[in-house]
């Protein structure tokens, strides 16, 4: 039987210095796409794909996420006495169930897998998703529910996963496919970051994750891969042949609101399926373009 995933991982520890000034304050993650940061849509996803338990790695400076997954108790009262209902109900629906989010730090940035690592003692014995805030989906239904759909059925350890460039592979994790059927891709392997005329495929590994406990066995060892980093992808590349491992395609676009042209392409976008915005976005954008 596939026990079913009721548990996710946030690895919001990094110093998003590409968005610096930005950042020197605020949270990468809390960086908004249109009216809603980033880690809102992330911990949204994964609410509707029937997580229940929100856990956030986080390092210094950090502390703008856990206020705005908690109760602002004047600004809800003063929106309640001005009569802005629609405001408060956006503010509250992003809250979580008390007792339901935690939050552990990452104390040295010594990559992916060790981030995961570091929220072991919240996981015990259960498959856990990872998702990446960096990597905004637009889908329907969302990327990890498409991914915990296919899961039921599978199980294992399974990751979304897009083609890329050939020139690119070396700026991703990449399957080697042994078998492909439809949008599921079952792995032999895993190489991080290969050189692209080394790389076994195109088919990279995107920011969502379906992981069983058994990659704790091989993040414990904290061993080091490319960059000298703790690689999430060669942990997971160890328990193939002990569990089963598939890439999904998705079915969405991702926007790598890591980089600067992601995160104004994804406000754009997000901002032209908005009823209440597309209308001006449009005009505004033909002053420019």
């Amino acid at each position: 039987m596939v026990k079913p995933v009721k548990k996710a991982v946030f690895p919001v520890a990094g110093l998003g210095t590409r968005f610096l000034p930005a950042t020197k304050a605020l949270p990468k993650e809390m960086l908004p796409i249109v009216d809603k940061p980033l880690i809102q849509y992330a911990v949204e996803e994964a609410r509707d794909a029937g997580i229940e338990e929100f856990i956030l790695v986080t390092g210094r400076g950090k502390t703008a996420m856990e206020d705005h997954f908690d109760h602002a108790v004047e600004l809800e009262q003063t929106l309640k006495e001005r009569g802005k209902m629609e405001a408060l109900k956006e503010v509250l629906d992003c809250l979580p169930e008390s007792g339901r989010v935690y939050y552990t730090r990452q104390q040295k940035p010594l990559g992916l897998g060790h981030a995961v690592w570091c929220a072991r003692s919240f996981i015990h014995d259960e498959p856990f998703a990872v998702l990446l805030a960096d990597d905004l989906i637009m889908a329907e239904p969302g990327c990890l529910k498409q991914m915990v759909d296919i899961y039921a059925q599978v199980g294992g350890n399974m990751v979304a996963v897009e083609n890329v460039p050939r020139e690119k592979t070396n700026q991703y994790g990449i399957l080697d496919v042994a078998q492909e059927q439809g949008g599921l891709a079952r792995a032999k392997g895993l190489v991080e970051k290969p050189a692209p005329e080394v790389a076994p495929s195109t088919l990279s590994i995107i920011g969502r994750y379906i992981l069983q406990p058994e990659v704790f066995h091989h993040l414990d060892r904290q061993d080091r891969g490319a960059g000298g980093e703790i690689q999430l992808t060669d942990a997971m590349a160890k328990t193939i042949g002990q569990v089963p491992f598939h890439g999904l395609r998705f079915k969405g676009k991702r926007f790598d609101c890591g980089s600067k042209q992601g995160f104004l392409e994804a406000n754009l976008a997000f901002a032209l399926r908005r009823p209440d915005l597309a209308e001006g976005v449009r005009a505004m954008l033909k002053q420019y373009v």
